[in-house]
């Protein structure tokens, strides 16, 4: 049977999921979490109504106020429909899930948000099928993964062809999952290891042995003995580092160069690596 042919507005980069099987996949996805759940972008409820009958409090923060006022006119009470933009509304300040189908231009932007902000545990997130790949670490992880991977992990899901949408994108789209780990992988502040990982992955060198010892981050001497203890190439990309041997660097890094016992867990194969199911 096609799939309904309306769709978001072109304006505000709608494109609305009409899928069902996708749509069972992401509520399956969002029923392995717990806690109240705040949902972005619903439109015009193909989430929204699917993931209300499970009972938990949903809000459903949605930037276009005539589809925010038709959607709470068919929500069940438990459903709060809030018309805002997300990149300014005030999350809850209890521990609750995030969910969302992702304008694709804002996506970046979203993310960049939801790390920010505290006391969420989950996220199961619908966006571009790349950016869902690199956040994962599949192929090579970017520096926003990098800089967060200690205290959240990644996991793409599913890949979601860009005709399960209406309207329908250029590109396919990606289920995304974010968990806030338990015990982060880094102690201490946020600030000073990310931007560590930033002056590595846009420092100069052919590899990461040359780009740490132009970074001055750690000792000449210690950089080829850190490499060795987390089992990292010397002629490694940032990209190809997993979040556990990036936590063995920052630790190094902090104790000046000298040896950490527990590198021997950053070196285990995968050890730390987000994951990928297709």
């Amino acid at each position: 049977m096609p799939y309904p042919t309306h769709g978001g507005r072109h304006e505000l980069g709608q494109n609305f999921l009409v899928d069902p099987a996708v749509i069972g996949l992401f509520t399956d996805l969002v029923g392995r979490t717990s806690g109240p759940v705040v949902e972005i972008g619903p439109g015009d409820g193909a989430l929204t109504l699917p993931l209300s009958r499970s009972g938990r409090p949903l809000t459903a923060v949605e930037l276009d106020p005539r589809r925010a006022r038709r959607l709470a006119r068919r929500v069940p009470g438990h459903v709060r429909v809030v018309a805002a933009d997300v990149l300014r509304f005030r999350f809850p300040d209890r521990p609750f899930t995030v969910v969302g189908n992702l304008p694709f231009h804002l996506t970046t932007s979203v993310l960049r948000r939801l790390l920010d902000t505290g006391h969420w545990q989950s996220a199961v997130l619908l966006v571009q099928w790349e950016v869902a790949r690199r956040r994962a670490g599949v192929g090579g992880a970017s520096m926003l993964t990098a800089a967060w991977w200690p205290w959240f992990d990644f996991e793409v899901h599913a890949r979601v062809p860009a005709r399960a949408f209406r309207p329908m994108p250029s590109v396919d789209g990606g289920l995304l999952s974010m968990t806030r780990r338990s015990t982060p992988l880094v102690v201490g502040a946020r600030e000073p290891y990310q931007e560590f990982v930033r002056h590595v992955f846009t420092g100069p060198g052919r590899g990461l042995r040359e780009i740490l010892e132009r970074t001055g981050r750690l000792p000449g001497a210690a950089v080829r003995d850190r490499l060795v203890a987390a089992r990292i190439s010397p002629l490694a990309l940032p990209k190809d580092v997993t979040a556990d041997q990036w936590a063995s660097l920052w630790r190094a890094v902090e104790r000046g160069g000298r040896a950490d016992h527990g590198d021997a867990r950053a070196g285990r194969p995968g050890s730390g690596r987000s994951r990928s199911r297709r």
